[in-house]
């Protein structure tokens, strides 16, 4: 049993093709598929049931590929260590970001953080907050930015800032005259939110305290979309205030919300156990002490 054959095994559990695993550890097929073979024999069990259109570990294979998981990461982690007495900071980071802060916090930091970490390799991918999880907990990603609060006891999270919602109502709406918009009103004028699935969609009614709202009918894929809906005049929305720089032209009026607390938080996570804490560490550090415009401090 190699550490090589164990990287073959949760590339296939992860994978579920033997094709793509073979790709995923730049192999051909057939040095995989005979490694795998020679790890089961190894083992006198049987893995993986190849029998259906996506291969799947047996019940003893899910135990056997989360013990080969935890020895890969821990290798992994070894390399990493060995690493840090040249530079913590020269080297390639996976990172997360929830779709509904993307777009609009990484212009703010980008540049900073280049300039304070030269060598630092941001690969970025924008994922709804469950995929983001999962693929922390498989290792496919080494850090999430996303939305508080995470109560995964298998992660450590570092709060940045806190980014207060806004009501964006039509132009022509009556509710654009007001000074700040109270939740009661925001319910009653039509609040449109986006698709199950969104952590933002579960934020922003917790936050506002509108959890038992049930008069929604419209629900909108992205924030984009959700601002176009308001414009158009088919009712009202949330919108956080990064996201509140409205394209030329779109007639959308944003208000203060007239209710404590309607914010969310944003933090920095990653896997206590993993090998960049050091790096994530550090570059939380920094992304603390650059606070995005309208956003706020935490504490």
């Amino acid at each position: 049993m190699t550490l090589q054959e164990l990287r073959y095994l949760v590339a296939l559990a992860d994978c579920g093709h033997f094709g793509q695993a073979a790709e995923a550890c730049c192999v051909s097929q057939s040095t995989l598929s005979t490694g795998l073979k020679k790890l089961e024999d190894f083992l006198g069990v049987i893995v993986f049931d190849r029998s259906l259109k996506r291969v799947t570990p047996t019940p003893i294979g899910r135990e056997i590929v989360e013990s080969a998981r935890r020895i890969v990461e821990e290798a992994a982690r070894i390399r990493e260590l060995a690493s840090y007495a040249k530079d913590p900071m020269d080297r390639t980071v996976h990172l997360g970001i929830i779709p509904t802060l993307g777009p609009y916090y990484l212009p703010h930091v980008l540049t900073e953080v280049r300039a304070a970490y030269p060598k630092l390799r941001l690969l970025l991918r924008e994922e709804m907050t469950p995929h983001m999880l999962t693929h922390l907990a498989e290792g496919k990603l080494d850090a999430g930015l996303l939305a508080l609060p995470i109560s995964d006891p298998s992660l450590e999270v570092v709060p940045l800032f806190v980014e207060p919602f806004l009501a964006a109502v039509p132009a022509d709406h009556p509710l654009a005259a007001a000074a700040e918009i109270h939740i009661d009103e925001l319910a009653r004028a039509g609040l449109l939110l986006l698709e199950e699935g969104h952590c933002l969609r579960d934020q922003a009614l917790a936050a506002c305290h509108l959890q038992g709202l049930k008069s929604e009918e419209i629900r909108a894929t992205s924030l984009e979309t959700l601002r176009q809906m308001v414009a158009m005049g088919l009712g009202v929305t949330l919108i956080p205030t990064l996201a509140s720089v409205s394209p030329s032209g779109q007639q959308v009026v944003l208000k203060p919300i007239a209710a404590p607390g309607a914010s969310r938080g944003i933090g920095l996570v990653w896997r206590r156990r993993s090998p960049l804490a050091y790096t994530m560490a550090q570059l939380a550090e920094t992304l603390a002490t650059k606070l995005p415009p309208g956003t706020l401090a935490i504490g």
